[in-house]
C-alpha cells in the first residue's frame, strides 16, 4: 500500500508569475489594438471635416461653372432658335421628339459658328477681323440679330463682373488667364462705348432743308471711312474663355452645350416638353455623343470652309418674323 501511494508523482503547485505574465501580455495587445481602432477614427473624422490638401477645382474649371450656368444674363431665354417657327409650319400638330431638331440646330451652329470660335481662340487679336467675316457668312438677318445680342451682352458681362473676377483673381495666385486677351476685350468695350456714342449724336430730326450734293458726297465718303464692329457671339465667346483660362475644348464644348440647353428651354416654354423630360434630353449620353462628335467632325474647319450645313434652318428663322402670333424673338 506505500508503495503504491509512493508512485503516484506529485503535482506542482501552479506558477504565479507565468500566468500574471500572459495577461499583461494579452492586455497590452489589447491596447494596442484599441489605439489602432482609435488611430483610423481620427483619421477618418478629419478627413470628413477638415478640406483636402489638393483643391477639388481650379479657377478656370470655377469660371468654366459660371459660364455655364443658366442664369448667366446672356438673353438666351428670348431666343428659340427656329424652334418655334418650325413648330408652326410642321404639316401636322402632332407631338414629335425634339431630338431631331436640336441635332439640326447644333449641326447649323457648329458649321457656321464654331470655325470662327476657334480661330478667335487660337488668335485673339484677329477678333475684330474674325468678326466682320462673320458677320458676312451670315444670310439671315434673324440669326445675325439674335448673335449680335448675346455678344454684346456677353461683353456687358465680362466689364461688370467676370473682368472684375479675374483680375482681382489674380493678385491671390489664382490662375489670371491670357493678359492680351484682356487687352483685346478692353479695346472692343471701348469701340462699343464710342459707336454708342457717335450713334447718339448722329441722330438728327429730319428736315426737308436741300443740301449741295458735293457736301453730300463729302457725308457719304466720311460714313464709309467708319467701321463699326458688329459684336457677334461666337468669337466674343473664344476671346471671353481665353481669358478666363479655360481650354478650347471646354470652351467649345460648353458653348454648344448652352446652345442645347437655350433650345431645350425654348421647347419647355412652347409645351413641346415637360421641365423633367428637358432635363432628361439634356442629361442624355445622346447628347454628350452628339456634341463631342460634332466637334471632332469639325476641329480642323477653318473659317474660309465655314458655312451654312442646313440650309432649311435659315428659313425657318428668317420666316419667324412671319408668324401672327410668337413668343421668342427668334
Amino acid at each position: 500500500m506505500v508503495q503504491t501511494i509512493s508512485a503516484i508523482p506529485h503535482q506542482l503547485p501552479p506558477n504565479n508569475d507565468m500566468r500574471t505574465t500572459r495577461d499583461e501580455q494579452s492586455l497590452q495587445d489589447e491596447i494596442a489594438r484599441l489605439k489602432s481602432q482609435l488611430a483610423t477614427a481620427h483619421h477618418n473624422l478629419n478627413s470628413t471635416t477638415q478640406p483636402p490638401a489638393t483643391p477639388l477645382s481650379t479657377p478656370s474649371q470655377h469660371n468654366l461653372l459660371l459660364l455655364s450656368d443658366s442664369a448667366l444674363p446672356l438673353g438666351s431665354f428670348a431666343f428659340s432658335s427656329g424652334l418655334e417657327s418650325h413648330l408652326a409650319h410642321r404639316p401636322t400638330r402632332h407631338p414629335r421628339p425634339i431630338q431631331p431638331f436640336l441635332s439640326l440646330s447644333l449641326q447649323t451652329l457648329t458649321t457656321t459658328t464654331l470655325p470662327y470660335l476657334l480661330a478667335a481662340y487660337r488668335s485673339p487679336t484677329r477678333l475684330q477681323e474674325l468678326d466682320d467675316e462673320l458677320d458676312a457668312s451670315i444670310l439671315c438677318h434673324v440669326t445675325r440679330r439674335a448673335s449680335t445680342a448675346q455678344g454684346k451682352a456677353l461683353l456687358t458681362v465680362w466689364e461688370r463682373a467676370l473682368g472684375k473676377i479675374v483680375v482681382g483673381g489674380a493678385g491671390d495666385g489664382d490662375e489670371g488667364g491670357d493678359e492680351s486677351c484682356r487687352a483685346v476685350l478692353a479695346g472692343v468695350l471701348l469701340e462699343l462705348k464710342e459707336t454708342s456714342t457717335a450713334g447718339m449724336q448722329k441722330k438728327k430730326p429730319k428736315t426737308t432743308t436741300f443740301i449741295n450734293e458735293d457736301d453730300d458726297d463729302d457725308d457719304d465718303d466720311d460714313d464709309d471711312d467708319v467701321i463699326i464692329p458688329h459684336y457677334h457671339f461666337g468669337p466674343l465667346w473664344a476671346v471671353v474663355t481665353r481669358a478666363l483660362a479655360i481650354p478650347l475644348h471646354d470652351s467649345a464644348y460648353v458653348f454648344l452645350l448652352n446652345h442645347a440647353k437655350a433650345v431645350v428651354s425654348a421647347a419647355v416654354r412652347a409645351s413641346v416638353l415637360g421641365p423633367y423630360q428637358a432635363q432628361a434630353v439634356l442629361g442624355s449620353a445622346w447628347l454628350r455623343g452628339e456634341i463631342e462628335g460634332l466637334l471632332r467632325g469639325n476641329w480642323e474647319v477653318e473659317v474660309q470652309e465655314a458655312g451654312q450645313g442646313v440650309p432649311v434652318m435659315d428659313l425657318w428663322v428668317g420666316r419667324h418674323e412671319m408668324l401672327y402670333s410668337r413668343i421668342f424673338n427668334s
